[in-house]
């Protein structure tokens, strides 16, 4: 993807900027971090920056999906501000490439966890790092917003639950089918027919696949908050229990028989 190639070029800045710094935050000792993400995060003054726009007649926008705690409040505000500015799209690509740029760089992975990094250093290098890639100003001043709140760690978590919100906005349903190898694209088709024909209409299953041996066999499929698993160990498992509590129930019963016999004699 073009964004992630030009944030990994921009990586060097990262370390430029805190080596630069370094000498400075020493001198000035360490900065306070600025307050966590509060309930009310979404009528906030944070969440007002995230758009540029100034003057114009407030646009109300109605989230899809009640999100809860820090990073669902940090989702949903980027969401409003997102479609208020009609950008969802160029949001969306932007957040996931600069998620993606972190999981292939270590050290941009660490710099965005590293607590002892100044905050004025954290939105020093995510200004650099956001004209780089050219982002947009509601993805660059939300970006500022999670350096100043040293919440740039949360990055990954809060972009699942963004996920979420766009998801439901484009009408789509995402389904997650484990299984122990790739399914056939036959197969596959016809899973997804059979998901699309219980969802609502007007909605769209998209199918995720993953693959996990453990489960030795079969399918487990994540679906509309319900979990159907068919998979060879959870069967296993269960023929296992079930044989235990036979037995359980055979040897009771031998006991009773027998104390039956001792009582009668």
């Amino acid at each position: 993807m073009a964004f992630a190639s030009r944030i990994r070029s921009s990586l060097p800045l990262v370390t430029k900027i805190l080596k630069s710094d370094s000498v400075s935050a020493a001198a000035n000792g360490s900065i306070a971090h600025r307050s966590v993400l509060c309930p009310a995060f979404i009528n906030s003054e944070p969440s007002r920056n995230f758009s540029t726009a100034q003057g114009k007649k407030e646009v109300k926008v109605k989230v899809p999906l009640v999100l809860f705690g820090g990073s669902g409040n940090y989702a949903s505000a980027l969401y409003i501000a997102a479609v208020k500015a009609n950008t969802l799209e160029k949001v969306e690509s932007e957040i996931f490439a600069i998620v993606e740029a972190m999981k292939k760089s270590p050290t941009f992975s660490q710099f965005t966890k590293d607590l002892s990094v100044p905050a004025d250093t954290r939105v020093k290098a995510i200004n650099e790092i956001t004209a780089e890639a050219k982002f947009s100003e509601i993805t660059k001043n939300f970006l500022v917003v999670l350096a100043q709140n040293g919440r740039l760690r949360n990055l990954e978590t809060i972009s699942k639950r963004f996920a979420e919100l766009t998801m439901a906005h484009k009408g789509e349903v995402k389904a997650i089918v484990t299984s122990v190898i790739p399914l056939p694209a036959e197969e596959e088709k016809e899973l997804k027919d059979t998901l699309q024909e219980l969802i609502e209409q007007g909605k769209k299953v998209i199918l995720e696949q993953k693959i996990d041996p453990s489960i030795l066999g079969g399918l487990v499929i994540e679906f509309d908050k319900k979990v159907f698993d068919m998979s060879i160990k959870t069967r296993a498992r269960q023929m296992e229990r079930r044989i235990r509590v036979a037995s359980i129930l055979a040897i009771a019963k031998a006991r009773i028989k027998c104390s039956i016999f001792i009582a009668l004699k």
